[in-house]
Protein backbone atom coordinates (compact mmCIF):
# COMPACT_ATOMS: atom_id res chain seq x y z
CA UNK A 1 0.00 0.00 0.00
CA UNK A 2 2.61 2.74 0.87
CA UNK A 3 5.14 1.47 -1.64
CA UNK A 4 2.21 1.55 -4.92
CA UNK A 5 -0.15 3.76 -3.77
CA UNK A 6 1.64 7.12 -1.80
CA UNK A 7 5.18 6.77 -2.04
CA UNK A 8 4.76 6.35 -5.71
CA UNK A 9 2.21 8.80 -6.23
CA UNK A 10 4.63 11.85 -4.99
CA UNK A 11 3.93 12.29 -0.78
CA UNK A 12 7.59 11.89 0.67
CA UNK A 13 6.89 13.10 4.23
CA UNK A 14 9.04 10.30 5.89
CA UNK A 15 6.88 10.60 9.14
CA UNK A 16 3.67 10.08 7.87
CA UNK A 17 4.96 7.39 5.91
CA UNK A 18 5.87 6.06 8.87
CA UNK A 19 2.61 6.59 10.39
CA UNK A 20 0.51 4.60 7.97
CA UNK A 21 3.06 1.82 7.92
CA UNK A 22 2.74 1.58 11.61
CA UNK A 23 -1.37 1.64 11.55
CA UNK A 24 -2.86 -1.85 10.93
CA UNK A 25 -5.59 -0.24 8.24
CA UNK A 26 -7.46 -3.10 8.14
CA UNK A 27 -9.01 -2.81 11.76
CA UNK A 28 -11.00 0.32 10.83
CA UNK A 29 -12.97 -1.38 8.67
CA UNK A 30 -15.23 -4.67 9.34
CA UNK A 31 -13.79 -8.06 9.09
CA UNK A 32 -15.62 -8.79 5.69
CA UNK A 33 -13.84 -6.00 3.69
CA UNK A 34 -10.16 -7.09 5.57
CA UNK A 35 -9.09 -8.12 2.52
CA UNK A 36 -9.63 -4.66 0.52
CA UNK A 37 -8.44 -2.46 3.94
CA UNK A 38 -5.46 -2.24 1.54
CA UNK A 39 -6.75 -0.95 -1.91
CA UNK A 40 -6.66 2.32 -3.16
CA UNK A 41 -9.96 3.45 -2.42
CA UNK A 42 -12.30 4.10 0.09
CA UNK A 43 -14.44 1.55 1.98
CA UNK A 44 -17.92 2.17 4.01
CA UNK A 45 -17.67 2.00 7.83
CA UNK A 46 -21.51 2.39 8.53
CA UNK A 47 -23.77 5.27 8.38
CA UNK A 48 -23.40 6.14 5.57
CA UNK A 49 -19.95 7.32 6.00
CA UNK A 50 -16.54 5.86 4.72
CA UNK A 51 -12.44 5.67 5.27
CA UNK A 52 -10.78 7.76 2.79
CA UNK A 53 -8.43 5.55 0.60
CA UNK A 54 -4.92 5.36 1.52
CA UNK A 55 -3.35 7.96 -1.23
CA UNK A 56 -6.29 10.69 0.33
CA UNK A 57 -5.65 10.22 4.16
CA UNK A 58 -1.21 10.61 3.19
CA UNK A 59 -2.22 14.07 1.35
CA UNK A 60 -4.21 15.45 3.00
CA UNK A 61 -1.98 14.61 6.09
CA UNK A 62 1.36 16.09 4.35
CA UNK A 63 -0.29 19.16 3.17
CA UNK A 64 -1.12 19.57 7.38
CA UNK A 65 2.70 19.58 7.72
CA UNK A 66 1.92 18.23 11.36
CA UNK A 67 4.78 18.16 13.98
CA UNK A 68 5.05 16.64 17.05
CA UNK A 69 4.20 19.51 19.39
CA UNK A 70 1.09 20.63 17.75
CA UNK A 71 -2.61 19.94 18.77
CA UNK A 72 -4.66 19.25 15.72
CA UNK A 73 -8.53 19.49 15.46
CA UNK A 74 -10.08 16.99 13.46
CA UNK A 75 -13.79 17.08 11.95
CA UNK A 76 -15.54 14.04 10.91
CA UNK A 77 -14.31 11.43 13.26
CA UNK A 78 -15.57 8.65 11.02
CA UNK A 79 -13.61 4.88 11.61
CA UNK A 80 -11.05 6.76 13.83
CA UNK A 81 -8.35 6.04 10.83
CA UNK A 82 -7.24 9.45 10.18
CA UNK A 83 -7.21 10.35 13.33
CA UNK A 84 -4.78 7.52 14.48
CA UNK A 85 -2.52 8.88 11.75
CA UNK A 86 -2.68 11.99 13.27
CA UNK A 87 -2.18 10.88 16.71
CA UNK A 88 1.07 9.30 15.74
CA UNK A 89 2.42 12.81 14.50
CA UNK A 90 0.65 15.60 16.78
CA UNK A 91 1.01 16.30 20.33
CA UNK A 92 -2.84 16.03 20.98
CA UNK A 93 -5.93 15.18 18.83
CA UNK A 94 -9.58 16.59 19.51
CA UNK A 95 -11.70 14.63 16.85
CA UNK A 96 -15.37 15.39 16.10
CA UNK A 97 -17.89 13.29 15.04
CA UNK A 98 -21.55 13.65 14.44
CA UNK A 99 -22.84 10.23 14.24
CA UNK A 100 -22.40 9.11 18.03
CA UNK A 101 -22.46 5.49 16.60
CA UNK A 102 -19.32 6.02 14.95
CA UNK A 103 -17.75 8.20 17.82
CA UNK A 104 -17.85 5.91 20.22
CA UNK A 105 -16.45 3.18 18.22
CA UNK A 106 -13.60 4.78 17.04
CA UNK A 107 -13.08 6.02 20.77
CA UNK A 108 -13.00 2.17 21.47
CA UNK A 109 -10.71 0.89 18.97
CA UNK A 110 -8.29 3.84 19.88
CA UNK A 111 -7.87 2.64 23.27
CA UNK A 112 -7.71 -1.12 21.99
CA UNK A 113 -4.74 0.29 19.90
CA UNK A 114 -3.22 2.35 22.84
CA UNK A 115 -3.71 5.90 21.68
CA UNK A 116 -3.71 8.31 24.78
CA UNK A 117 -3.54 11.70 22.97
CA UNK A 118 -7.08 11.38 20.65
CA UNK A 119 -9.93 12.74 22.36
CA UNK A 120 -12.98 11.80 21.03
CA UNK A 121 -16.37 13.92 20.91
CA UNK A 122 -20.16 13.93 19.58
CA UNK A 123 -21.16 17.07 18.17
CA UNK A 124 -21.60 19.18 14.96
CA UNK A 125 -18.63 19.73 13.60
CA UNK A 126 -19.48 22.85 11.72
CA UNK A 127 -18.72 24.02 15.93
CA UNK A 128 -15.61 22.47 16.40
CA UNK A 129 -14.12 22.22 19.84
CA UNK A 130 -13.82 25.72 21.34
CA UNK A 131 -12.97 24.56 24.35
CA UNK A 132 -9.37 23.67 23.75
CA UNK A 133 -8.76 26.39 20.74
CA UNK A 134 -6.37 27.56 19.81
CA UNK A 135 -5.84 24.87 17.64
CA UNK A 136 -2.09 24.53 15.08
CA UNK A 137 -3.89 22.41 12.48
CA UNK A 138 -7.26 21.53 11.42
CA UNK A 139 -8.26 18.85 8.68
CA UNK A 140 -11.90 18.29 7.70
CA UNK A 141 -13.07 14.94 6.25
CA UNK A 142 -15.81 15.92 4.83
CA UNK A 143 -16.97 18.32 2.08
CA UNK A 144 -18.09 21.93 3.10
CA UNK A 145 -20.03 24.15 0.91
CA UNK A 146 -17.30 27.18 1.42
CA UNK A 147 -14.48 27.11 3.19
CA UNK A 148 -15.67 26.67 7.07
CA UNK A 149 -14.88 30.24 8.54
CA UNK A 150 -16.26 29.57 11.70
CA UNK A 151 -13.54 26.83 12.25
CA UNK A 152 -10.92 28.99 10.85
CA UNK A 153 -11.51 30.96 13.75
CA UNK A 154 -10.25 28.30 15.78
CA UNK A 155 -7.01 28.23 13.93
CA UNK A 156 -3.66 29.69 15.49
CA UNK A 157 -1.70 32.20 13.91
CA UNK A 158 0.18 30.33 10.85
CA UNK A 159 -1.71 27.37 11.67
CA UNK A 160 -2.87 25.51 8.49
CA UNK A 161 -6.46 24.02 7.72
CA UNK A 162 -7.07 21.10 4.82
CA UNK A 163 -10.82 20.97 4.22
CA UNK A 164 -12.38 19.47 0.80
CA UNK A 165 -14.72 22.45 -0.91
CA UNK A 166 -17.97 22.65 -3.29
CA UNK A 167 -20.69 20.21 -4.21
CA UNK A 168 -20.33 16.88 -5.06
CA UNK A 169 -18.79 15.90 -8.67
CA UNK A 170 -16.88 19.11 -8.28
CA UNK A 171 -14.88 18.97 -4.92
CA UNK A 172 -11.50 20.66 -4.30
CA UNK A 173 -9.47 19.69 -1.24
CA UNK A 174 -8.26 23.35 -0.44
CA UNK A 175 -5.41 24.08 1.97
CA UNK A 176 -5.51 26.89 3.60
CA UNK A 177 -2.94 29.05 5.88
CA UNK A 178 -3.92 31.50 8.02
CA UNK A 179 -2.16 35.02 8.32
CA UNK A 180 -3.42 37.31 11.18
CA UNK A 181 -7.18 37.98 10.12
CA UNK A 182 -5.95 36.21 6.22
CA UNK A 183 -6.50 32.81 5.20
CA UNK A 184 -4.28 32.82 1.87
CA UNK A 185 -6.03 29.87 -0.14
CA UNK A 186 -4.38 27.28 -2.33
CA UNK A 187 -6.38 24.14 -4.19
CA UNK A 188 -4.48 20.96 -4.03
CA UNK A 189 -6.28 18.53 -6.25
CA UNK A 190 -9.86 16.90 -6.98
CA UNK A 191 -11.61 15.16 -4.45
CA UNK A 192 -14.52 13.33 -3.76
CA UNK A 193 -16.10 13.09 -0.06
CA UNK A 194 -19.47 12.64 2.08
CA UNK A 195 -21.29 16.21 2.71
CA UNK A 196 -20.11 18.10 5.95
CA UNK A 197 -23.68 17.99 7.52
CA UNK A 198 -25.20 19.57 10.19
CA UNK A 199 -26.22 18.07 13.41
CA UNK A 200 -30.06 17.45 14.18
CA UNK A 201 -30.70 19.96 16.36
CA UNK A 202 -32.75 17.07 18.13
CA UNK A 203 -29.22 15.64 19.43
CA UNK A 204 -27.58 16.82 21.97
CA UNK A 205 -23.70 17.27 21.67
CA UNK A 206 -21.25 14.98 24.61
CA UNK A 207 -19.57 11.77 24.85
CA UNK A 208 -16.35 13.95 25.20
CA UNK A 209 -13.38 11.72 26.51
CA UNK A 210 -10.52 10.18 25.42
Amino acid sequence: MVEEQIRARGVGDERVIRAMMKLPRHLFVSEGLWHQAYEDHPLPVGSGQTISQPYMVAAMTEALQVEKNHKVLEVGTGSGYQAAVLGLLARAVYTVEVIAELSFGARKLGQRLGFRNIRFRVGDGHEGWPEFMLYDRIMVTAAAETMPYGLVEQLADNGRIVVPIGPAGSQVLTLGVKHGTRLVQRSLMGCVFVPFVRVDKRVKSGGDGY
